[in-house]
């Protein structure tokens, strides 16, 4: 009986301690595909709450897409212009790493530095990234401020 217990008791911790290895790749699915920005948002570095600016894409801009594919290609289209006159003004093409347990998402774009992002939202219609470079104080109070930047599909 009490081997019957000691080789139940390490099953279930075998069982509770393996990593679900297709969290990443269900991750990655729900992450491919085009994804236009839909708001900005600059929030306060002090209590990470407070909304300092909210950006809406208009015009052209509402165009811009990102692009992830599961094999870890990323690509960023822009487009310039003004009313109906939208025309593609270039390509950012590279590639990504996403960590699902930490949330970590790194684009290196060729030609360019890498840039690290967390993952707050991730569902099939919204994508919510927190942008970990390019930190500056918007409110000139001492304390960097966070921009979130929010993805639809």
């Amino acid at each position: 009986m009490k081997k019957q217990l000691l080789l139940f008791a390490f099953s279930a911790l075998a069982l509770t301690s393996c990593k679900d290895d297709n969290l990443e790749a269900y991750e990655l699915e729900m992450m491919s595909g085009d994804w236009k920005v839909s708001k900005i948002q600059t929030i306060s570095g002090k209590d990470n709450k407070t909304v300092l600016l909210t950006e809406t894409p208009s015009d052209c801009e509402a165009k811009n897409t990102l692009h992830f594919r599961s094999d870890y290609y990323t690509s960023f289209t822009y487009y310039s212009g003004t009313g109906a006159n939208c025309q593609i003004s270039g390509k950012n093409e590279g590639q990504f790493t996403y960590n699902e347990e930490s949330k970590l998402l790194s684009i290196k774009n060729t030609n360019d530095t890498e840039r690290w992002h967390r993952v707050e939202v991730l569902t099939s219609q919204d994508l919510k990234l927190a942008q970990l470079f390019g930190a500056y104080d918007y409110n000139n109070d001492g304390t960097d401020d966070l921009i979130y930047i929010t993805y639809k599909r």
